[in-house]
């Protein structure tokens, strides 16, 4: 059989692939992306928007590290939103609708202009392996390519099935054809499979939909980027509009459900829970008399409109009954119908928190084959991956990113630990420390890893601490500069005056010198204003890694231990966690349960050298 032989290669080339892919190139490694088309790349399958609430602070993350999806989203920005402006720092949000081409396009070009990275088209069917060590990959036809190790980052594409009512095709998505024998390759590894499923609306002829009349949401007129590397490009930015499904909607719908393969048994993988089909919401919440529907065009060309709010896998004749059911959607024509996926998945806590399969050295999994949901947490899944595909090749440490550092190290401790049953989106509320992990300050926090994994260019990280000196300036000038005269005859300082609640740093330029980035005032009065709950969080944080230094021996026998129960020995037997901190978020643990296991532990760490220490027999 032919073949080629690369250090890496990277199966997939939707938004964690195309990361992986650039991280694996970048840092020097022979690395081949393999996709079903270059055609396809970085497609947004669902909704085209990137950021939102708990997303984008991955989005800067990403970009902090070296990453690529904060630049893509700011050359197709058409319409920008900072989502909770008015509410703490802790859950600000940037999101922004894409022109799909544009997106499409600069990830392609990044792509193909990378140094060290071949596209290969075809389709993946075996994982190779040598001595149960990734080898390489085998395509349809035979070819062969080899590698020291491999990312797999294979979407809703594992068996994928899609259904539009009781008709059931393969696919992965519209136009794409499933991957059939990648599956029983995974399992002829000993990994365990698990089954999801995933939806999207149709898409709508925007020249047959009614606009006049309903409510629009133009875009924000100040445009923060979301790469620190750059500025967002000058593109029209469109508007946005609202409408609602209505009791007559919800008729249709419940008239339908014999017919919906839903609610018939048909779908058998579970979907996800936060953004479900407008079926389920009709059914779930029987009392609501509406659900919101947002319009949003897919491009500049404004041709295309995706509807959000009314994902389904009704047949098509009860789709186009439904959507003109809808004010302003009254005579609207379906360009493509909308459908549920359901496709195949590993259960996450077969990995590591490098994403590498324990059974499997040199064996990477990113995105929606862990059972994620959402373009940002696969982006960051596949960073990270690509880089630890690296770190595997050369020697190099693997990167571990803690709950206390950013929300890509949230996402996959979560994974890993606690595993999935549906499609995990990110929340603001899943982070702990979510008042560290802000938007404004990723670069900050994440300088210490950008400088280590060696992504981000020397120049990028002279101008990183360029930025750093600046806010330092800007909190020194501050704590120094007095305002005016109070009703006591004091002149506190510009920090005092800061702390009052109705005061914003843009209220004191006129005392400050010079002017600052958007980024950097901001990160200045959040420090200002929010010092005592960032303290306490630092305090926690700080205690919190303490425990996660303690680490658990491997191979550790749990139904040993005296005192866990049968089945909380069982779930840490499977599950292995490296430290106290991975074993505290075990699903069924208790302070009680941690404290025998550390006792226990201690005890075993003192029996006399060359005794059993692992209670392993």
């Amino acid at each position: 059989m032919i073949g080629e032989t690369f250090e890496v290669v990277v199966v997939g080339a939707g938004h964690a692939g195309c990361e992986a892919a650039l991280a694996a190139a970048r840092l020097g490694l022979s690395t081949a992306l393999v996709t079903i088309s270059q055609d396809r790349v970085a497609t947004m399958s669902c909704n085209p928007a990137i950021g939102g609430l708990g997303k984008s602070q991955i989005v800067r993350e990403i970009d902090a590290l070296g990453g690529e999806m904060g630049r893509a989203a700011d050359a197709a920005a058409i319409h920008f939103r900072r989502l909770n402006r008015s509410k703490g720092p802790a859950v600000r949000a940037r999101r922004v609708q894409c022109d799909l081409g544009r997106y499409h396009g600069h990830m392609h070009q990044a792509l193909k202009s990378q140094d060290n990275l071949l596209i290969v088209e075809g389709m993946v069917e075996r994982v190779l392996t040598d001595d149960n060590q990734a080898s390489g990959v085998e395509l349809s036809g035979g070819v062969r390519l080899k590698a020291a190790a491999v990312v797999l980052t294979a979407g809703t594409f594992l068996r994928g099935k899609m259904h539009v009512g009781m008709e059931s095709t393969p696919g992965g998505r519209l136009g794409d054809p499933a991957s059939v024998g990648l599956t029983g390759s995974l399992e002829s590894l000993g990994l365990v499979i698990g089954r999801l499923k995933t939806g999207t609306p149709a898409r709508l002829r925007a020249d047959t939909v009614k606009l006049l009349g309903l409510e629009a949401q133009p875009s924000d007129v100040e445009i923060l980027p979301f790469s620190h590397r750059g500025h967002i490009q000058t593109h029209p930015q469109i508007r946005c509009y609202f409408t609602r499904t209505n009791p007559r909607t919800h008729e249709i719908i419940r008239a339908a459900l014999d017919r919906s393969p839903l609610f018939t048994g048909v779908i058998e993988g579970r979907g996800p829970r936060y953004c479900p089909s407008i079926e389920d919401k009709v059914v779930r919440f029987p009392d609501r008399t509406s659900h919101q529907v947002i319009l949003e065009p897919t491009d500049l060309s404004a041709r295309v409109i995706y509807p959000n709010g009314i994902s389904t896998s009704l047949p098509k004749d009860v789709q186009e009954e439904l959507v003109r059911s809808i004010v302003g959607l009254e005579e609207a024509q379906i360009q493509d119908y909308g459908y549920a996926v359901e496709y195949d998945f590993v259960l996450p806590t077969q990995l590591d928190r490098t994403l590498q399969v324990r059974r499997v050295p040199g064996l990477f999994l990113a995105g929606q084959i862990n059972g994620t949901s959402g373009y940002e947490e696969a982006a960051g899944q596949g960073l990270l991956a690509g880089i630890n595909a690296h770190a595997i090749v050369t020697g190099r440490d693997a990167v571990v990113l803690g709950r206390t550092e950013a929300y890509i190290g949230v996402m996959v401790d979560d994974l890993v630990t606690r595993g999935t049953n549906e499609p995990y989106r990110m929340f603001s509320s899943r982070a702990e420390f979510r008042l560290m992990l802000r938007e404004d300050n990723a670069t900050v926090r994440l300088a210490r890893w950008a400088e280590v994994i060696g992504l981000v260019p020397p120049e990028e990280v002279s101008e990183r601490r360029e930025e750093q000196r600046i806010l330092e300036n800007l909190l020194g000038s501050l704590q120094s500069i007095r305002g005016d005269l109070d009703q006591r005859g004091r002149r506190p300082t510009l920090e005092k005056i800061l702390r009052r609640p109705e005061v914003c740093i843009e209220d004191l330029l006129e005392w400050l010198p010079g002017s600052y980035p958007k980024d950097v005032m901001e990160q200045a009065e959040v420090q200002i204003k929010y010092t005592g709950y960032i303290d306490r969080q630092r305090r926690q944080a700080r205690q919190l890694e303490r425990m996660e230094d303690r680490k658990i021996p491997e191979e550790t026998r749990y139904l040993r231990v005296p005192g866990l129960s049968r089945e909380l020995a069982e779930k840490l037997n499977r599950l292995q966690p490296s430290s106290f901190g991975q074993a505290s978020r075990v699903d069924g643990m208790t302070p009680a349960a941690l404290m025998v296991l550390s006792i226990w532990l201690k005890k075993t760490e003192n029996v006399p050298r060359g005794t059993n220490r692992r209670g392993c027999s």
